[in-house]
């Protein structure tokens, strides 16, 4: 039986299609071996956002090369769809876009019997979805569910749009199967996802909400936790839902990007800082102990020092309870690319370094404030899980199961505590959307 190992680099859609793409390798009896064993062939699904992705996907793909000349590689993913041909590297099989994943088994047997490279990237051009499949998240307890492909909100730095294409989403009976699918392979946590989730069902005549709904409804579907959103998608409707929907987890990443209005401006994003702050306080009045968690991205072209300190200002003032900080980088094909007053790159190191100490500090504060309550953890492993709002918690639990945990202490951004035994549950009244006692 031939053996097949793969890495993924970049976001939790990749995750997604790295995991549909080995299933239907095992569906078509290949067998999945780690990506640190002997393979017959290995699957990259690359990265290209930013220009550390691509070199982190070239050196990979390199040294898989030199260190198993005998086997067969195959490169996928958004690199693969943006530059093919400067993944045309010894051991190559197989290069295959964004829109082919679905046919990897055939493409990469067609290329085998030819010894010559494939390369299968297509036009995106009225993409359909690519109605992938996935059962099973080897070694998780929860599971990523992608409903959502591509966007068209062009901000001026990104090359998404060019390498994913259009919006187009999962049928909401889709949505039904595939949650149930999940819920019955044994996951209690899902990870609802997509390129730019905000933007499901748009072509469908359907919202986030409903997709949100008809997941909610799935028996056996424990949590349900968001991809990252745009401060726009908190309108009316959507706190209204998060009544209705206890499964919810109350942990949302709201894209900023900068603190900064004319930073906002140049990146084309359709938001400013007064729509953003409306969004969090709408988020923490439905929800006051919600986790607030973003997105910053430092050194875009012409952010002055001041505009740089706004940003710093608006994430302290927002008080988050996690931040992703990224260095802007330069993609060819988007309009940033051309801005004048690009930022050198030691001015972009510094800056992050601001953010990235923020940012621990702020996650530091929001872990502390967990200290005496009861939460509810899905444990990873016998010995730490997390929290509905994705506080990471030791403590000693049973991989795969949901149980009550007593915060005793915080160590930066890590929360230590005990399970409960049946008695001390019953003592506490937990609340719907993830297990504030009433002690």
């Amino acid at each position: 039986m031939p053996t097949i190992a793969a890495h993924t680099l970049g976001c939790k859609v990749n995750q997604y299609d790295t995991e549909a793409m080995l299933e239907l390798f095992e569906g078509a009896g290949y067998r999945i071996v780690p990506f640190d064993a002997e393979a017959d062939i290995y699957l990259v699904n690359t990265c290209t956002v930013t220009g550390t992705g691509d070199s982190k996907s070239l050196k990979l793909i390199r040294r898989l090369g030199r260190e198993h000349p005998k086997a067969r590689l195959i490169v996928t993913g958004c690199m693969a769809q943006r530059d093919p041909a400067s993944l045309n590297l010894p051991g190559v099989c197989l290069i295959v876009g964004t829109r082919e994943r679905g046919r990897v088994v055939s493409l990469y047997e067609e290329a085998a019997a030819s010894g010559k490279t494939r390369c299968a990237v297509s036009s995106l051009k009225n993409a359909p979805f690519e109605n992938l499949r996935v059962t099973r998240h080897e070694g998780k307890t929860r599971a990523v569910m992608k409903i959502q492909e591509g966007c068209d909100r062009f901000c001026s730095y990104c090359i998404i749009p060019a390498v994913r294409g259009g919006v187009r989403s999962m049928p909401l009976e889709q949505v039904r199967a595939e949650a149930e699918r999940l819920a019955q392979s044994g996951y209690r946590e899902l990870v609802v996802t997509g390129i730019h989730l905000a933007s499901y069902g748009r072509e469908l005549g359907a919202d986030l909400v409903d997709a949100l709904k008809v997941i909610h409804g799935v028996d056996g579907v424990e949590r349900i936790r968001l991809g990252s959103l745009e401060p726009l998608t908190v309108d009316d409707r959507f706190i209204e839902a998060l009544d209705r929907m206890p499964k919810l987890c109350p942990q949302f990443h709201v894209a900023l990007q900068s603190g900064c209005d004319t930073v906002l401006k140049r990146m084309k994003r359709r938001y400013d800082t007064a729509q953003y702050t409306d969004a969090v306080t709408r988020l923490r009045r439905a929800l006051p102990r919600c986790a607030v968690t973003t997105d910053v991205l430092t050194g875009f072209p012409g952010e002055t020092d001041e505009e740089a300190e706004a940003t710093l200002r608006f994430v302290e003032k927002i008080a988050f309870a996690r931040i992703h900080v990224f260095p802007y980088s330069r993609r060819k094909g988007t309009v940033a690319d051309l801005l004048p007053d690009q930022v050198p790159e030691p001015v972009k190191k510094r800056r992050c370094e601001q953010l990235i100490r923020l940012g621990n500090k702020l996650e530091c504060d929001y872990v502390s404030k967990t200290v005496g309550t009861v939460r509810k953890v899905l444990f990873e492993n016998a010995s730490e899980g997390f929290t509905p709002e994705y506080v990471r918690v030791s403590a000693q639990g049973e991989a795969g199961r949901i149980l009550p945990v007593l915060i005793t202490s915080a160590e930066g951004t890590l929360a230590r505590g005990r399970v409960l035994d049946r008695t001390a549950q019953l003592k506490g009244a937990f609340d719907a959307h993830g297990g504030l006692p009433v002690l």
